[in-house]
């Protein structure tokens, strides 16, 4: 166990503390469905699945001649939208939100989902209490969280060094790196513990098993 040494939680929202991994690939099945192309289960996802989100929809075999990228993202928003209060927090979120809390550390949510719709399910998970700041993206595109994260970062008015950035994706990492911050990962999420655990940086099955690992 390693004490935490840290005062600040940048927490990733979909697939770190929402547990939507079966909701996203239901809602891209609809669309490869529409276009008569092989569907996703869990491991051909996870195989797939990455940033920037127009390289991922390019492999799932999607035309862009036929249908624009900016289209896709329209068609999947709106399905994941209209189906997003079926997915639910892991199951250990809100015992470890509140155990960072009881240890004095302060928090916020950096998402590439939209700002608006995230604060809307943040709050109506009732969790919203928990974060000093909740981050998301002006557009439905997914891009680069890493522009958000430097704003964020200057808004804590925390050393980078004093801030661990929590995901479950390579581009968590990434976008950790480009900030100065650590990182940790769940590997309960939108990647693999087996593609996680090259990138080097540490990697813990559920966020239980993070919290007993950092003190919390």
């Amino acid at each position: 166990m390693t004490k935490i040494r840290h005062r600040h939680l940048i927490w990733d929202w979909n697939g770190t503390l929402l547990d939507d991994l079966d909701l996203s690939i239901a809602v891209m099945n609809t669309l490869l469905d529409r276009r008569q192309l092989p569907r996703l289960d869990r491991t051909r996802y996870h195989t797939l699945f990455d940033f920037p989100v127009r390289a991922y929809y390019e492999r799932l075999g999607f035309d862009p001649a036929r249908d624009s990228f900016e289209r896709l993202s329209v068609e999947f928003i709106s399905g994941y939208d209209a189906r997003r209060l079926e997915a639910t927090l892991h199951c250990d979120t809100r015992t470890v939100l509140a155990a960072a809390k009881a240890a004095g550390l302060q928090q916020s949510i950096l998402s590439a989902y939209r700002h608006e719709t995230l604060v809307e399910i943040v709050t109506h998970f009732g969790i919203a209490a928990h974060f000093a700041h909740i981050t998301g993206l002006d557009n439905i595109h997914a891009h680069s969280k890493v522009a958000l994260g430097h704003e964020l970062v200057r808004r804590l008015g925390v050393p980078p060094a004093e801030i661990l950035l929590v995901g479950d994706t390579l581009h968590d990492l990434e976008v950790a790196r480009e900030l100065g911050v650590d990182c940790a990962l769940i590997a309960a999420g939108h990647h693999p513990a087996k593609r996680l655990r090259l990138s080097g940086a540490p990697v813990f099955p559920d966020l239980a098993t993070f919290a007993a690992g950092y003190g919390l």
